[in-house]
């Protein structure tokens, strides 16, 4: 009985020991799951400020963006009100001077009726007396009137277009007499001033290696690297049996210097994979950016031109790697605005914005795409667009004669590129073109009637003509002189002038046997 009574007792302790114990941990736990959802709450209302004040932030920035966004279209807009503003005074203007213009004309035909109505009776009485002339002459000649006209008018042609022909030739000489000397005397002053060095630039950089087996290198494992580095600069890389060399060919010279650089920085690095390639590629070509506006900034500082707008600036700097007819480009448009401000100024006529439009004129060849406009009119409109004087505008669009000039800055600035082109030495020229000129130019005296033979020397400056001295006289050889050269101006495109000789002579040739 007392083992049963102690089982029992033990028994009972224990389940009531296990109660106790599950209505320990229970309420544990419950004061656990409160405290966890209290930190959390906690964490929750956190996360919630954080995200309200990144909000808050992304809200600002773009309220802030929105209005740069607004300022530049209503800059813009203000620059326009402006700009047509001046065009509708300067429209005013010409209205006014329109309807001036149409008073006087209104008054000068009236004034001419009246004399028409006084000239009419003077008329018929000449015309009765005339009538009565010409059937005297008529009885008297015993040609009509309207056969001896036409004899009258062939007679009086011919001898007006020989008359014409010496009085043209005589403006010509006295005009080289007057001139000549003068224009030279600027014209040679302007170019000892100016003299500058010039650059060749090809189309093809050779980049030197020290030894072939860096090509394996840049050529890598199943041509990978070299496929990576022509897709990254959009250069073709030529990898020939050359020793110690690789062509890098491209007709873009910004592209063929980024990959020379990036080129050299690869080799001399030694890590050479494509990742590697297009972050060197991506460096370089920022490096070449900021070149390109530096040279832009130090080449204005040089010729002390001020507040050129930052897109224009890049432009001027990218002249550095382009070239016309093989001569550097920013050598020659710093060259053309020296020549620019010196014969403005001895003509008395503003130099810096002279030279302002001689360094801006060929702006229209360095466009970052590939626009169908000519470059003189491209410029022109780029220059309007960055706020340039219309003077300068109107320079840079007239100085290939595509626009008419409106001012005598133009004509400057396309005689000084003329100059700049046409000096020995400046520019180069394709072979198989030069030959076609110069055939072209034979061909075309060639054409005239009574010339046997037709040379072009002193590389096409001068075309020597012969012809039959039974054919053309004396007087028809000034006639095809100045005929010939003519039409070379209308027909042809050369640099500098051509000069046209006619040859005529009479040779008596016999044999003694």
């Amino acid at each position: 009985m007392d083992t049963i009574s102690i089982i029992t007792g033990l028994t009972a302790g224990s389940v009531l020991g296990l109660v106790l114990a599950y209505i320990i941990i229970a309420k544990a736990n419950k004061s656990k799951q409160k405290s966890l959802l209290k930190t959390a709450k906690e964490e929750g209302e956190s996360i919630k400020k954080e995200k309200i004040l990144q909000a808050k932030e992304k809200f600002l920035e773009l309220k802030e963006n929105h209005e740069k966004v607004i300022n530049t279209r209503e800059r813009k807009m203000q620059e326009k009100e402006i700009s047509y503003k001046q065009k509708e005074k300067t429209l005013s203007q010409k209205i006014e001077e329109y309807n001036r213009k149409e008073k006087q004309i209104k008054f000068s035909k009236e004034s001419l009726e009246r004399q028409i109505q006084l000239a009419d009776k003077k008329d018929q009485e000449i015309l009765k007396s005339s009538k009565l002339q010409i059937e005297e002459l008529e009885k008297m000649s015993n040609y009509s009137a309207e056969e001896a006209k036409k004899q009258l008018v062939k007679s009086l042609k011919d001898e007006a277009k020989t008359d014409a022909m010496a009085y043209i030739k005589d403006i010509q000489d006295e005009a080289k007499l007057n001139a000549s000397k003068d224009a030279k005397k600027i014209v040679i002053q302007t170019i000892q001033r100016v003299a500058t060095e010039h650059a060749i630039e090809n189309a093809v950089s050779v980049f030197n290696i020290d030894s072939d087996d860096v090509k394996g290198r840049i050529i890598g494992r199943e041509g990978r690297n070299i496929r990576a580095l022509e897709a990254a600069t959009g250069v073709e890389i030529i990898v020939d049996d050359t020793p110690e060399a690789i062509i890098l060919s491209c007709f873009d010279p910004v592209r063929r210097e980024i990959a020379r650089l990036a080129l050299h920085q690869l080799v001399t690095d030694g890590r050479i994979h494509p990742a590697r390639i297009e972050e060197v590629v991506a460096k370089t070509k920022k490096s070449l950016n900021d070149e390109i506006i530096e040279t832009g900034k130090r080449t204005c500082i040089d010729l002390g031109i001020h507040g050129l707008h930052p897109e224009l600036l890049k432009m001027v700097g990218r002249m550095k790697f382009r070239s016309s007819y093989g001569q550097n480009l920013l050598q020659h448009s710093r060259e053309v605005a020296n020549l620019c401000a010196t014969l403005a100024s001895e003509l008395g006529i503003n130099p810096k914005i002279a030279k302002r439009a001689g360094l801006l004129h060929d702006i229209g060849k360095v466009p970052e795409d590939e626009p169908e406009l000519p470059h003189a009119l491209l410029g022109m409109k780029m220059a309007e667009k960055h706020g340039e004087k219309p003077d300068v505008c109107n320079a840079i669009g007239a100085h290939h004669d595509e626009i008419e000039m409106t001012n005598l800055i133009s004509p400057i600035v396309q005689v000084c590129d003329s100059i700049s082109g046409a000096r020995p030495g400046a520019r180069r020229e394709i072979v198989e073109s030069y030959i076609q000129r110069i055939k072209d130019l034979e061909n075309l005296a060639l054409a005239y009637k009574g010339v046997t033979k037709a040379y072009a020397i002193q590389a096409g400056r001068e075309l020597r003509v012969i012809v039959e001295s039974e054919k053309v006289s004396d007087q028809k050889a000034d006639e095809l002189s100045f005929e010939i050269s003519q039409k070379i101006q209308t027909e042809m495109t050369y640099p500098g002038q051509v000069k046209i000789t006619v040859i005529r002579e009479k040779r008596a040739v016999s044999f003694a046997k």
